[in-house]
């Protein structure tokens, strides 16, 4: 019974991955910063959702002008940055120092730099100055944290009549704003949530502070279908009901996925979108009762070569 539950877990959430993944994304975008500069990431829509960050050097030619070659040689030197995802993930623009950002160097002596891959992402936000309310609500479907952040990670939010001494720390975060306002919040329609440090305890005394959500609204009856590269499938609704497609992406987001006898070159690569996807779904099975999809590069193009993909696609059954 436990592994039955265990199981049933592991699969919602890949289905949940490989929902905000495909539905929910705008664009994806890789950044790389020589150490000691300004890393930028920013999102004209949407907000930011850090895929992956690592500090090291993995190619001789970039980062090298005007580096002698010993410091440009090792080639197999990385590590992961978890900080870029804790700072950036759910802001629409975010700048860091990289100077100290990796927690240790992973190749003393050779001169490195940060690559972050990300996605920008639609999602609504809330900002809420301390001691208000915040009010979540999803017109159709449920509330699905993305990100929650209690302190201050700029200058102006929150300023309005506040000392310069309780604005200048714009790195301030709450190491536990997640997990309660998730559970404040999954699964509901509406929630309420109080901007308050005997909520989420006091990140950083003296700075005047602020919660900083996003969070999507996911449906609440929620039907997925996973097509393996050069394979078919039929998706079918009930008698009177019609398709209603919220979710497409013929790529890669995962390892895992249609990986059977697969080499480990053709499943490494994991932030592979087609950009056409949704609309060749939709257009071929919003509003019938079935339709059949071909994850194939003919019908989708190529987004990523070499790399083996699959059709991830959510829909709903909704009454004629």
């Amino acid at each position: 019974m436990q592994q039955k539950k265990a199981l049933q877990e592991f699969e919602g959430k890949q289905q949940l991955q490989l929902l905000l993944n495909s539905r929910l994304l705008i664009s994806a975008e890789t950044v790389v910063t020589c150490d000691g500069f300004v890393q930028r990431l920013s999102c004209d829509s949407g907000v930011i959702r850090v895929q992956s960050a690592t500090f090291g050097r993995t190619n001789s030619n970039i980062c090298s002008v005007g580096r002698p070659q010993g410091q440009t040689s090792n080639t197999l030197c990385s590590v992961d940055v978890r900080e870029v995802s804790k700072r950036c993930d759910g802001l629409s623009m975010c700048e860091l120092n990289t100077q100290g950002l990796a927690e240790h160097d992973p190749c003393d002596g050779t001169y490195k730099y940060y690559t972050t891959n990300y996605t920008c992402i639609q999602a609504e936000t809330s900002v809420t100055c301390h001691g208000g309310y915040a009010y979540l609500s999803c017109e159709n479907g449920k509330i699905h944290i993305n990100t929650a952040n209690y302190g201050r990670t700029d200058k102006v939010t929150c300023s309005e009549g506040r000392p310069s001494s309780e604005l200048q720390n714009s790195s301030c975060y709450s190491p536990n704003a997640l997990a309660p306002v998730s559970k404040s919040c999954n699964g509901l329609e509406s929630c309420e949530l109080f901007a308050t440090q005997t909520v989420f305890t006091d990140p950083c005394v003296g700075t005047y502070k602020y919660l900083a959500v996003s969070y999507f609204c996911l449906p609440s009856v929620l039907r997925t279908s996973v097509i393996c590269e050069h394979a078919n499938n039929t998706l079918k609704c009930e008698q009177g009901a019609v398709i209603h497609i919220h979710t497409a992406n013929y790529g890669r987001t995962d390892r895992s996925t249609c990986s059977v006898r697969r080499r480990v070159s053709q499943t490494t690569k994991t932030d592979c979108y087609s950009s056409n996807s949704m609309e060749i779904v939709t257009n071929g099975c919003e509003g019938n009762n079935s339709c059949v999809l071909v994850a194939s590069n003919g019908v989708f193009s190529d987004p990523c070569f070499g790399t083996f993909k699959y059709l991830y696609v959510s829909y709903s059954c909704v009454a004629k």
